[in-house]
């Protein structure tokens, strides 16, 4: 009961100071046709799907795939027909995920999903988009099955480029020899990173070890004492923020910060996390994000603001999954746009999705691009941050992985021309 109170203690935090506005918010937004005005045509129906509820909230995507969607829509939409777009809450519950995926695909008959974030809706539906041939242009995978299907593409990199980002920096700047990688008891989801995580320490000579644990039965204590006993010099935190935050609170408590190196992928890299673990973490916490920086003064994060800030909505969260679903949105909408407005139906939308290469976005660290495949991963290239003086900065700029499971990705990269 105490780690849950911490989980969700954190959790509020977070979620009452998600809010930000940079300096550059006064910048007016550009959304697709950019006309100024509205579109009064056809709606074109466009699914998302998030999960929102303990341990996590993947919400961010969805969030900002509606705002650019809602600017799209006062801009002209898609040459003059508006998009529709009807999100669904599965609540981490597979059943809900079932639920909501079939209304979204067979009743509502939406012509692509976007935005997508959730760890059981995308394993519970992955057959039911490859079945009725629609594509779902997510922006918050963190399973296998996200990753590891022809009509899922995601323009998050997901826990395990991120963690493997993480942990290269970690053996070639902070000398780690022995990582323990703590994620959920999820064999699609911890236990799928984390494996590749030690695969990863065992080609460079190191040793990996996984702890994991019960989402539903979370015992922060009882992790930080067994990564004590394995003999470690380094904490992977493969977690959603909540639970992260949470063990480096029972750390704080315990004096452990300096008995390991802190690595972590992105997701506790957002706004309010230096309320929340405050100065005793200074210069001792690095995080590999997987898009550009918050304050980042490139067009399309400078756009991704100031969409925020006029379209979305009270509450509506500011995270890595946010700026993902608005590229995510802004890609689906530039494919949309080349086709015949009259003419667009699911099929020939999720042809103009496949047809997409190498698109470009100062949020992203290398080219976007689908294809025809049987799985994909277009964003496998992060940064490396440390949290310091109360924020987050750069030590090491855009960098790719080390791993064999890129194999077939860098292969189909190849064969699209997006590396030689």
């Amino acid at each position: 009961m105490k780690n849950l109170t911490k989980l969700l203690s954190v959790s509020a935090l977070l979620a009452a100071t998600y809010i930000t506005t940079p300096a550059y918010a006064e910048d007016a937004p550009v959304c697709g046709m950019n006309s100024g005005q509205a579109a009064t045509g056809d709606p074109i129906k466009v699914g998302g799907i998030n999960g929102n509820a303990p341990p996590g909230d993947f919400s961010g995507g969805t969030d900002a795939a509606a705002a650019y969607f809602a600017c799209v829509n006062a801009n002209g939409g898609i040459n003059g027909r508006p998009i529709e777009y009807i999100v669904e809450n599965d609540q981490w519950n597979p059943e809900l995920a079932g639920q909501v995926g079939t209304k979204l695909v067979k009743d509502e008959g939406v012509v692509a999903l976007v935005g997508n974030g959730s760890v059981v809706s995308m394993a519970v539906n992955a057959k039911l988009y490859k079945d009725e041939g629609v594509m779902a242009m997510a922006s918050a995978c963190a399973i296998s099955d996200c990753y590891e299907n022809s009509n899922i593409v995601s323009t998050n990199q997901g826990p395990l480029p991120s963690g493997i980002g993480a942990l290269k920096y970690a053996v070639e700047e902070l000398g780690t020899e022995h990582a323990a990688c703590i994620g959920f008891n999820i064999p699609n989801n911890g236990g799928w990173a984390c494996d590749w995580m030690n695969k990863y320490m065992e080609s460079k000579g190191k040793k990996g070890t996984s702890i994991l644990m019960d989402p539903t039965a979370v015992d922060l204590n009882s992790v930080y004492l067994q990564a004590l006993a394995e003999g470690v010099d380094t904490i992977l935190l493969m977690l959603p923020s909540g639970p992260a935050i949470g063990l480096l609170k029972v750390a704080e408590e315990q004096g452990g910060r300096d008995q390991f190196k802190w690595v972590s992928p992105t997701p506790i890299y957002e706004p309010g996390v230096e309320k929340v673990i405050g100065d005793y973490w200074d210069g001792h916490l690095y995080v590999n994000i997987e898009l550009a920086q918050f304050d980042s003064k490139g067009a399309d994060n400078k756009n991704w603001v100031a969409v925020m800030n006029k379209y979305g909505k009270e509450g509506d969260r500011r995270d890595t999954f946010s700026q993902s679903g608005f590229i995510s949105a802004k890609f689906f909408t530039d494919a949309l746009l080349k086709l015949d407005a009259a003419s667009i139906d699911r099929a020939s939308v999720t042809k103009a999705i496949k047809g997409i290469v190498g698109a470009k976005s100062d949020l992203l660290c290398g080219a976007y691009y689908v294809g025809e495949a049987d799985r994909h991963m277009p964003n496998h290239a992060g940064r490396m941050m440390v949290y310091k003086n109360g924020g987050f900065e750069t030590v090491r700029d855009c960098y790719d992985i080390d791993t064999a499971y890129l194999d077939p990705i860098r292969a189909q990269e190849k064969a699209l021309g997006i590396t030689k």
